[in-house]
């Protein structure tokens, strides 16, 4: 099995970088939706975390999530980036609405 290569990208204070799962092909009564139904997707996996928004005192709050996180965000959040052909999301730790518990 090829391990999967993460990004080089060192995210900075409270921010996080997401790789965006892919949108629905079919709804939960079964019926197939072309691409361009499809919505947003609101769903990803963390691939990198920065080191937590530093505080007045000069500490350090760490962050809720770590790399390897499934988590919900909203649909607009965050600003879209393209590295190494593959398409992510940087965005803050308070744009994560919840993480998926398994």
């Amino acid at each position: 099995m090829a391990k999967e290569k993460t990004p080089r990208i060192t995210p900075l204070d409270d921010r996080v970088v997401v790789e965006p799962m892919e949108a629905e092909d079919k709804t939960t009564g079964g019926i197939l939706l072309p691409d361009t139904a499809k919505q947003k997707p609101q769903r990803g996996r963390i691939v990198a975390v920065g080191k937590g928004k530093l505080t007045d005192s000069g500490e350090r709050h760490g962050l809720a999530v770590v790399v390897g996180d499934e988590v919900i965000y909203g649909r607009y959040s965050g600003s879209d980036v393209e590295v190494e052909g593959k398409e992510y999301k940087i965005m803050r730790e308070s744009d994560i609405l919840a993480k998926i518990v398994k």
